[in-house]
């Protein structure tokens, strides 16, 4: 098959989409499809044999210079007058301003391509690339309406609460092009209850699909270092349940020597850092940010424990990445956590979201056990090796694709029969 995969922003290293980018169409390539990944910025990694199409935006949102203001010279179009409007009244217009940029490309291209794959962009663009003859799947990781209820939740001033209404109302646009979508893939059945719930998508067309943990996450070859503990999170999103981590840290450091890694890039005088500042523990405390494959690998295996305090969480990748990692886990009990780690406890210990006192309790009760630490860590590792592969993924995907070939050109056929015998 020849595959157009959309993805509206693919950050390489962190986020899901960017990962599931990169290893999906690596393994399709590998099962003798031909993949080209259409991405707004930021640009995916991309392995060998897999092209990369860049759909330009005006990367409103870079790192280095979030919610900048372009030179006038930058505006091509419409689409971007109204990126860049969106933006000035507090709105996130990538979602759609993508989804109009791909489906014009695609309209050019598309006898190129047997079907698109829509990487949660879920724009109303989506829905003009099937009207132009080429069949769309959807891929929908969680619907963001748990990000804005844990946003909203989170601040008690009023401004910021319009702000935050206001930022995602991408939502209403998503849930539509989500009800009228031909066939969604998501990584849990958590997801898919969520999304039968929040978007109102018929059960029938959703279906879950695991996701893959590349080979290359394995345990250490070196000792692991004595009392540290292991974050991957975006640390200034309530729902990654950040804040309660550091309170159940501060407590824990008041009793022993231990030290805390995040593994991610605060925000300059966010709330992380103001949180850090007001425990007491910014002695203990580091982060890491920007690194390679290689060095997220040793980086994993170099903590006793990991934590996972997400507040909800549709698959969650980094759990899955630390048990290939043979790290020990403290996670949450929300979203699709324990469908990753399992039922039985074997694999990590599960707290309620946002307790601070049992976290505390699960981080203590593994820290001053080895022999469990080490049974849990192999037993997460065996999870992994059983259920979690990119390449069954990758197959699964493709069958997915070829259904929804077949299904759209016989509806086209049907119609096109219906217009005939109409006449």
């Amino acid at each position: 098959m020849r595959i157009a995969l959309l993805s509206y922003r693919s950050k390489p290293h962190c986020g899901g989409q960017g990962i599931y980018i990169r290893h999906l169409s690596r393994e399709l390539v590998a099962l003798g499809h031909t993949v080209e990944v259409f991405s707004g910025q930021p640009y995916p990694e991309l392995d060998a044999g897999v092209a990369l199409t860049q759909v330009p935006s005006l990367d409103l949102y870079r790192d280095e210079d979030p919610f900048r203001i372009p030179h006038y010279r930058e505006f091509r179009d419409l689409v971007d007058v109204e990126e860049f409007a969106t933006m000035c009244t507090a709105g996130f217009p990538e979602p759609k301003t993508f989804s109009l940029r791909v489906a014009r490309m695609l309209k050019e291209r598309g006898d190129d391509f047997d079907i698109a794959h829509d990487n949660q962009t879920l724009g109303y663009g989506m829905l003009q690339i099937e009207d132009d003859g080429l069949p769309l799947i959807t891929t929908i990781h969680h619907p963001i309406t748990f990000d804005r209820r844990i946003d909203i939740a989170a601040t008690a001033n009023p401004w910021r609460k319009f702000t935050l209404w206001r930022w995602y109302g991408f939502l209403r646009m998503q849930a539509k092009v989500a009800r009228a979508s031909r066939r969604i893939l998501t990584p849990s059945q958590a997801s898919v209850r969520d999304v039968v719930r929040d978007f109102g998508v018929d059960p029938s067309r959703v279906e879950a699909i695991l996701l893959g943990v590349d080979e290359g996450f394995v345990p250490p070859t070196v000792a692991r270092i004595p009392g540290r503990i292991l974050a991957m999170a975006s640390a200034d999103a309530p729902m990654k349940g950040i804040a309660t981590l550091l309170e159940a840290f501060a407590k824990l450091r008041t009793e022993r020597e231990v030290e805390l890694l995040l593994v991610t890039k605060p925000r300059p005088g966010g709330r992380t850092e103001r949180l850090i500042e007001s425990l007491s523990i910014a002695d203990a405390v580091s982060f890491v940010s920007d690194v390679s494959d290689a060095e997220l690998v040793a980086i994993m295996g170099s903590a006793e424990v990991a934590c996972v305090p997400s507040l909800y969480e549709g698959f969650s990748l980094p759990t899955a990445e630390l048990m290939a990692c043979g790290t020990p886990l403290v996670v949450s009990r929300a979203g699709a956590i324990p469908e990753v780690v399992g039922p039985d406890g074997l694999c990590a210990d599960l707290v309620t979201p946002g307790d601070v006192g049992e976290l505390l309790a699960a981080l203590e009760g593994l820290l001053d056990d080895p022999a469990r630490r080490e049974q849990m860590g192999a037993a997460g590792r065996a999870r992994v090796l059983e259920l979690f592969s990119w390449k069954a993924v990758a197959v699964k995907v493709a069958a997915a694709y070829a259904q929804v070939i077949d299904d759209f050109h016989s509806e086209r056929r049907d119609d096109q029969g219906a217009v005939h015998a109409h006449r």
